[in-house]
């Protein structure tokens, strides 16, 4: 696998020839974008509009015509015909699986300038001269979106222009890899399996908008979102037809947009749990790996591996344990069955297709199916389908839930695969981009997207455990092993997360039994999802829309776990986090229960390799089963909910047998928790658990439950209903004891920790006189002075020749690319400097140089100075002065804090001395604006 392949990472890498010329072609079109042609039409002006029930048709002064479909009062179709006929769909009911919601009873009015479409929710305007379209609010004067100009077509692609908000920011197009807010970017809504950031791994042709509308396209063709001014927004195809959602909030899009192409599957509960992919039937000879890995020369080898597993506490749910690349598999049935008396289920990985399905399924027993690019990569119908089957030959041959696995999925792909990032490395850099790639693709409904931990090819144990935390605070995640080299470093072998030695271990253990812990409450979010389209994985907008930091990407490195977890990733070799944003509100330090009232940046926060940055929202409540290393392991005896309380708040825990399709028939069941506290100081805190309503197979009659309240110092009495429960002594007498309480002010800032004892109803429990801990405000000195804003002012060289290494490149926000000084034919003599606009006054406190990430180590800067100034004609003297030493990690310079509009970057001299040469791949920094 190893030594008859490509290198890793290059484009031919685990692609068969004839895949290859599929992938090129479309890497150039993701590249270059479409094209635009010459002699572009458009509609014309309108000669009259005509309505049959919800249907309205428009018809032009030429062929071209109109029909808007009014599928509910806040949904509608707009499908623009240049030859005037209707019956051209190519994406039929593929990607709109529900287009009729009952009669809407909308309005038509004849407005003079343009006609009117009414109803209780939107006001369409349909202009007459020439026909452009332009959306209202029920009020018919609160703008929505308006185009521009009139939408216009070749015989090769159609696009729609739109005037852009003065503010508006835009979000979707699927799993795009990098940032998720959109202004200003052109993103290829195409398939290229480049898988490098600025690439799109599962595009969807669906945005949407801070204005309060979405907008899919029907179409399976190619298309290039121009997110500028006016937007610009393209298709492969002559013709245009479009799906608009309308709604108060992001979320209310989200909704409206899955109601239509299809709510967010819900994974079986051995889904959420952590996967692995290899190929254990290397013995095989059309195997195109190493026919000699040891402990993988048959399929059943894999129980050795699950037995690896256990026997270091290691959870993880599940195996694919051959790979389709010549991997096969023998006998199949054993291996399931094996790796079943170990807690794991098994799936297939296939590069060829799915002709044995029903036997594997329906007899051998796999369970899941991931798709590859061999196979599907040629994206659009092609790889829906094949998902489709993966589905239907999970479901037909079974009681069991769709889990798919898949690239190049579109829009639709939200109701039947986890997407995920394909071939990356495991690199700093990687990390990266995945942490808002991952959050991002949550903005276009994909409730289940992922990366492979560490990616596939290379790797180390630093990187490995930091990539693993946080992907443990999203639904759906895997490890990969076989790809990458046998031994990528000191510490581990393979990819699994049990190959490694300690502290590597420990830290992978510690947050993968914290996501089991954690399995209930994450279950329940990825039910949300089901349910409303929001996803599990949250961008901070979703949640804090009227946040202006939250609306952009100066928060695009943090995440929502569900309603309540903040996760900031640490994606560099480090030890300190800066940069973390705490919107307004309280939150609590996850681990120490320090809490934190912002909003505001939180900087040098201490994050030792076995620390993921997790902070708690005020009035959190969250429910944790019994650690076990698979689901299903023990009984769940006991449910624990950690109380976070201040003021109001609830918690609707969502529960079914976690594995069939009876959750469709309403087998499940649901408990409210209500919480009351006070907002600050002390009080009683009232936790209501209701009696869990519904029903389903395995469902417990009753069982035990123990509360883990945050307070500041120990309360009075706590009463379960009228008892009054004892007191304990500390912890020994508490874990002896079935009912009780006691007050640990050791454990994360002080935790009332209250066992309630077995319940089969609803019931109470009163804590008095609880003291809410105080919330410290967030030191107000600075954060992450925003990129997009930024200006070249001067750069005294650059190569742009022999190499595209545009001064702008240090702040695009993109390290795959740099800023190079020139080389090709002619150097410039040292020492250089780049002088940026920073858009606005700060008070500029630090900058970070990250030297080039490519491989490449000429014009690493030496000696440096760093200057803040109002003039780019008199700088005075530098902020910052010193030497960076001669390795690709990013560097930061604190300095005290000074006024200023321009950064300045000198580089005196080139850190290893091979030549007159400054190379830059990222230039940042922060601040606060100066009042």
């Amino acid at each position: 696998m190893r030594s008859v392949l490509p290198r890793p990472g290059s484009p031919g890498f685990r692609h068969t020839a004839t895949s290859l010329a599929v992938l090129l072609v479309a890497a150039v079109f993701a590249v270059l974008g479409p094209v635009p042609t010459a002699g572009a039409t458009t509609a014309g002006n309108v000669s009259g509009v005509t309505r049959s029930g919800d249907t309205f048709t428009v018809t032009t002064t030429g062929k071209p015509t109109a029909r808007i479909t009014m599928a509910r009062a806040d949904i509608f179709r707009i499908w623009l015909s240049p030859d005037g006929t209707f019956t051209n769909d190519p994406a039929g009911s593929d990607l709109a699986v529900k287009t009729s919601f009952g009669t809407v009873g909308a309005t038509l009015t004849d407005a003079g300038a343009y006609w009117r479409i009414g109803t209780s929710a939107i006001s369409l305007r349909i202009n007459k001269a020439p026909l452009t379209f332009a959306l209202y609010r029920a009020d018919d004067t609160t703008l929505v979106w308006a185009e521009s100009q009139p939408t216009s077509w070749t015989n090769q692609q159609t696009t729609q222009y739109l005037a852009r908000g003065a503010d508006e920011q835009f979000y979707g197009t699927g799993l795009h890899l990098g940032e998720w807010a959109l202004r200003d970017k052109t993103v290829p809504v195409a398939v290229s399996n480049q898988w490098t950031e600025g690439t799109n791994a599962s595009p969807a042709p669906f945005y949407m908008s801070t204005n309060g509308y979405g907008v899919m396209r029907n179409t399976w063709a190619a298309g290039s979102y121009n997110f500028g001014a006016p937007t610009a927004l393209t298709h492969n195809e002559s013709r245009f037809d479009a799906w608009y959602f309308a709604g108060n909030s992001l979320k209310d899009v989200l909704n409206g947009y899955t109601d239509v192409s299809g709510k967010p599957f819900l994974a079986p509960i051995w889904g959420l749990e952590l996967g692995n992919a290899d190929c254990f039937n290397a013995s095989n000879p059309t195997y195109q790996g190493d026919h000699n890995r040891l402990r993988h020369q048959t399929t059943p080898d894999v129980v050795g591996y699950a037995t690896d597993a256990r026997n270091a506490d290691m959870p993880s749910g599940w195996f694919l344990p051959n790979d389709g690349y010549g991997c096969g598999y023998t006998d199949l049935p054993s291996a399931v069955s094996g790796l079943k008396t170990k807690g794991f289920n098994t799936g297939l990985w296939t590069s060829t297709g799915l002709s044995s399905i029903n036997w594997e399924v329906g007899s051998a027993g796999s369970r899941a199916v991931k798709t590859d690019v061999a196979w599907i990569g040629g994206g659009y119908k092609t790889a829906f389908t094949g998902v489709q089957q993966a589905v239907n030959g999970i479901e037909n041959n079974s009681d069991a839930r769709r889990f798919v696995w898949t690239v190049d999925g579109w829009a639709g792909t939200q109701r039947n695969a986890v997407v995920w990032t394909g071939d990356t490395s495991g690199t700093w850099d990687a990390m990266r981009w995945h942490v808002p790639s991952i959050a991002g693709a949550g903005l276009s409904g994909l409730n289940y997207a992922s990366g492979d931990i560490d990616g596939i090819f290379g790797g180390s144990p630093q990187t490995y455990v930091r990539d693993l935390q946080w992907k443990a605070f999203t639904p759906a995640f895997m490890t990969m092993s076989g790809w990458g080299p046998t031994n990528p470093s000191t510490g581990y072998s393979d990819k699994e997360p049990w190959r490694f030695a300690d502290p590597y271990l420990s830290i992978n253990r510690k947050y993968l039994q914290l996501k089991m812990r954690l399995m209930p409450y994450m279950y329940t979010m990825s039910k949300t999802a089901t349910d409303t389209g929001v996803p599990a994985t949250r961008a901070m907008v979703l949640e804090y829309p009227n946040d202006p930091v939250a609306r952009g990407n100066q928060t695009s490195g943090q995440f929502m776990a569900g309603d309540s977890f903040l996760v900031a990733p640490v994606v560099s070799d480090t030890a300190v986090k800066d940069g973390i944003y705490l919107p307004a509100g309280n939150w609590t330090d996850y681990w120490t229960g320090k809490v934190y009232a912002g909003p505001g940046w939180l900087n040098g926060y201490a994050a030792p390799l076995d620390t993921l940055p997790l902070f708690v929202k005020a009035g959190a409540i969250v429910p944790m089963w019994p650690q076990m290393n698979y689901t299903g392991e023990k009984p769940v005896s006991t449910l624990t909910y950690d109380v976070y309380a201040r003021g109001n708040s609830s918690f609707s825990l969502y529960e079914d047998d976690g594995l069939t399709r009876a959750y469709q028939t309403g087998s499940s069941a649901r408990q409210q928790v209500d919480v009351t506290a006070p907002a600050a100081g002390s009080g009683d805190v009232v936790v209501s658990v209701g009696a869990s309503t519904g029903s389903y197979t395995g469902k417990p009659a009753a069982r035990g439950y123990e509360f883990s309240v945050h307070s500041a110092a120990a309360p009075s009495a706590v009463r379960v209903g009228g008892s009054t429960l004892p007191a304990l002594s500390g912890k020994a007498a508490y874990d002896a004891a079935s009912t009780g309480w006691y007050f640990d002010a050791a454990d994360r800032g002080g935790v009332v920790w209250v066992k309630a004892g077995s319940q089969s109803g609803a019931f109470t429990v009163t804590l008095n006189g609880v003291t809410v801990p105080a919330g410290t405000a967030i030191p107000q000195t600075s954060g992450p002075i925003a990129q997009s804003a930024w200006k070249l002012v001067y750069a005294d060289s650059q190569e742009t020749v022999g190499e595209n290494g545009a001064a702008a490149n240090a702040f695009d926000g993109n390290s795959g690319t740099i800023w190079h000084t020139k080389w090709y034919n002619g150097a410039a003599a040292l020492p250089h400097e780049i002088q940026i606009d920073l858009g606005a006054r700060y008070d500029v406190d630090s900058m970070t140089y990250l030297p080039r990430q490519d491989g490449g180590v000429n014009g690493r800067i030496g000696q440096y100075e760093v200057y803040v100034s109002d003039s780019t004609t008199s700088w005075g003297t530098p902020v910052a002065t010193g030497t960076f030493a001669d390795t690709a990690a990013a560097k930061k310079v604190a300095f005290t804090a000074k006024s200023g509009r321009y950064l300045r970057l000198r580089a005196l001299t080139e850190a290893g001395n091979r030549g007159p040469w400054t190379s830059v791949a990222e230039i940042t920094a922060t601040g606060r604006p100066t009042p």
